[in-house]
């Protein structure tokens, strides 16, 4: 991946956010995006310091409680349990002496599927095709479905219609190779925009990242489609399928609150590789 494109910078054992990591809500604001990829990173150095290798992550819940500013990040790990077939690793993101953020990361041993029959659906997601999304590890605008065919024109999909995104992953830090976990970690908190956006733009914001894996992801690819929304009162449950070039991964699941005064119109922007939007519509 190029090296300069990346969500932060190292600042000894800080991450200095970079403008990659500006969220659409604020100037001053990190993305969900760059936080669950940062805590995740914190997550994976944690285990591989215990020096299990037989493990890999089945379950990433993020509690986004206050909004992580542009500001240097540090990073607290504690292994809550460790056992033959588990680890329980939490994390905490301060900035100075406030804590933003936390995440709890589930890492098990893959063992032998069971012998019985379990009931799964016969459908499952796919990602666009290869003539419209090549393959890549490259960082690149996502690609969005609705009732529109999958394109990078968000204008396109700025209506009420069930959405699915296929992103590849941009690197957590500079000068350290993204790997897979990080990736989906990072994605996940695009369900939030998969299951919440809508005719006027994306007017609820996420408070929480909730993920299940049954496998590593393969590669950095990562795609997202909404299968369930609930809301009522200002409060917004949503569900999506989480997916690879391989097939299904897991679920993602996000709390949202109404944020309809600082709504997000993604109508009339277009976006480039290297982060960048311009407005294209007057």
């Amino acid at each position: 991946m190029t090296d300069e494109i990346s969500f932060f910078t190292h600042d000894g054992d800080d991450l200095v956010p970079t403008p990659l990591a500006c969220s659409m809500w604020s100037d001053d604001q990190l993305h969900g995006v760059a936080v669950s990829g940062a805590l995740a990173r914190a997550a994976e150095q944690c285990l591989a310091a215990t020096g299990r290798t037989d493990l890999r992550p089945a379950r990433w819940v993020v509690d986004l409680f206050k909004a992580a500013r542009m500001q240097p990040c540090t990073f607290e790990t504690t292994v809550v349990r460790e056992g033959s077939r588990i680890c329980l690793v939490d994390v905490t993101l301060t900035q100075g002496d406030v804590r933003v953020a936390r995440a709890s990361a589930t890492f098990l041993k893959p063992s032998a599927t069971a012998p019985g029959d379990v009931w799964q659906p016969s459908e499952r997601p796919s990602p666009p095709p290869l003539d419209v999304a090549p393959e890549t590890d490259e960082p690149r605008v996502p690609f969005m479905r609705s009732s529109s065919p999958w394109s990078q024109n968000f204008t396109e999909h700025q209506n009420g219609d069930r959405k699915a995104s296929w992103s590849s992953a941009i690197p957590v830090v500079t000068d350290e190779p993204l790997t897979p976990f990080q990736a989906v970690a990072s994605a996940a908190d695009g369900a939030s925009m998969v299951t919440n956006w809508g005719t006027n733009g994306v007017e609820y914001i996420n408070t929480d990242i909730a993920l299940t894996l049954a496998r590593t992801p393969v590669g950095v690819e990562i795609g997202l489609l909404a299968t369930d929304r609930v809301e009522q009162d200002g409060i917004a449950s949503g569900t999506t399928a989480v997916f690879d070039r391989a097939g299904a991964l897991g679920t993602v699941t996000v709390a949202a609150l109404a944020n309809a005064q600082r709504t997000v119109d993604m109508g009339g922007v277009e976006y480039s590789d290297d982060g960048q939007r311009r407005a294209t519509r007057v």
